[in-house]
């Protein structure tokens, strides 16, 4: 009888240790945030919008400029004139990016903001789209070309990581322009809408007009740029949705600083009161802003590593792949060298084949021929011995 075999299950439970000693691992978080600053981070933010030409002189601008501006709260570039009637209707589109290095508590943005003038200026814009996604496209071509080499040397990123699309204050609705503009680009880009000038709304105009553009952008199925969950604490998320809540965001820009209440802040100055740029309650510049340059600038360390990893692992399956390539090509060399040496002792061999056959066919030819010569020579010797016989037999009769 068989003895009864128990089967025993063993489970281990994963528990938080304190270590004796210091291992290291504690110090990457510094390792990243070293590495981080030393390599410092790139910024590219593309502007659009189309302007609005009052009869009034000085009136025709979204406030681009002046929104950039105050976002990074440095003169990054100085509006150029605004152009006359004569010189709207011949207008065309046209891309000028500027790039400014800037430093802030020792780490370093270079930021690049690509600006449009002309988008949307001229009397036919049919394709007025086209030369901002040629740009686009051809930054993404340089940044492929650039990762592909085999021997590559630290490059700029200068793809568009953001659009600042800016709508205009009307209150109503989207032009059709800003629609086929934002689904012509929405698969391309991070398109963020922004209105422009919202101190020109009361707060309940602005309320609709921001529903309203929300509405359209889902019936048109437009994708806008989602900002991501902070991942930290509930409170940080209450604030993210809080200020996701805003999209799209209501902005007012300001070079001007005053000074209200004791404290210098950006504002415009108006007959009935001032408005103030880093005032939640008066615009959604600071939520733009938070949004966009303190949450979601910068990857997580997470992330970069992650990045960093595919980056290697991209790397060294490059090389294998061209390790493979220089392999099968020596591989093919050789088979060539083989085949063609083949050929070679092939010719040669045929060549002994053809030089031995017509040896042996000579010596055939010589055989038959000493054949022929052997026959004649012992038919002569029979003749001969024939007519020696005749003369010995009439000799020999004579005598007796």
């Amino acid at each position: 009888m068989m003895a009864s075999i128990k089967k025993y299950s063993f489970t281990t439970k994963a528990s938080a240790k304190g270590m004796e000693g210091y291992v290291g691992f504690a110090n990457l978080p510094n390792q990243v945030f070293r590495k981080s600053v030393k390599k410092g981070f790139e910024f590219t933010v593309m502007v659009v919008g189309r302007a609005i030409f009052f009869f009034s002189p000085g009136e025709s601008g979204l406030g681009k400029s002046t929104l950039l501006n105050s976002l990074f709260l440095t003169d990054i570039y100085t509006p150029a004139a605004y152009p006359s009637v004569e010189e709207r209707l011949n207008k065309t589109v046209s891309i000028k990016p500027s790039t400014i290095e800037m430093k802030e508590g020792g780490v370093r943005l270079r930021l690049t903001v690509v600006d449009t003038p002309g988008f949307g200026d001229a009397v036919d814009n049919t394709d007025c789209w086209k030369p901002i996604i040629e740009y686009i496209d051809n930054k993404f071509e340089e940044y492929l070309n650039a990762e592909s080499r085999v021997v590559r040397s630290p490059f700029p990123d200068d793809r568009v990581h953001c659009c600042l699309y800016f709508i205009a204050p009307t209150g109503h609705c989207l032009k059709p322009l800003d629609i086929e503009f934002m689904k012509r680009l929405h698969n391309k880009v991070n398109i963020v809408p922004v209105i422009a000038k919202a101190d020109t709304l009361t707060h309940d105009e602005c309320t609709k007009f921001k529903k309203q553009i929300l509405k359209e952008i889902e019936e048109n199925d437009i994708g806008i740029y989602r900002f991501p969950d902070l991942g930290g604490d509930d409170d940080d998320d209450v604030a993210a949705v809080s200020m996701k809540d805003r999209i799209p965001f209501a902005v007012v820009g300001s070079n001007t600083v005053l000074e209200v209440n004791g404290k210098r802040v950006r504002a415009r100055v108006y007959p009935w009161g001032v408005a103030e740029v880093e005032n939640v309650d008066h615009c959604d510049f600071v939520a733009l802003r938070n949004m966009l340059i303190s949450v979601s600038l910068s990857r997580s360390p997470l992330e970069q590593l992650e990045a960093e990893k595919e980056e290697r692992e991209m790397k060294l399956k490059k090389m294998e792949q061209e390790m493979e390539q220089v392999f099968e090509m020596k591989v093919k060399e050789k088979k060539k060298k083989l085949k063609d040496s083949e050929a070679e002792l092939g010719k040669k061999n045929e060549q002994m084949w053809k030089q031995l056959d017509q040896q042996n066919k000579e010596l055939e030819e010589k055989r038959k021929q000493f054949e022929r010569e052997k026959g004649h020579y012992e038919e002569e010797l029979k003749s001969n011995g024939l007519k020696g016989l005749e003369r010995s037999d009439s000799s020999s009769k004579s005598l007796k």
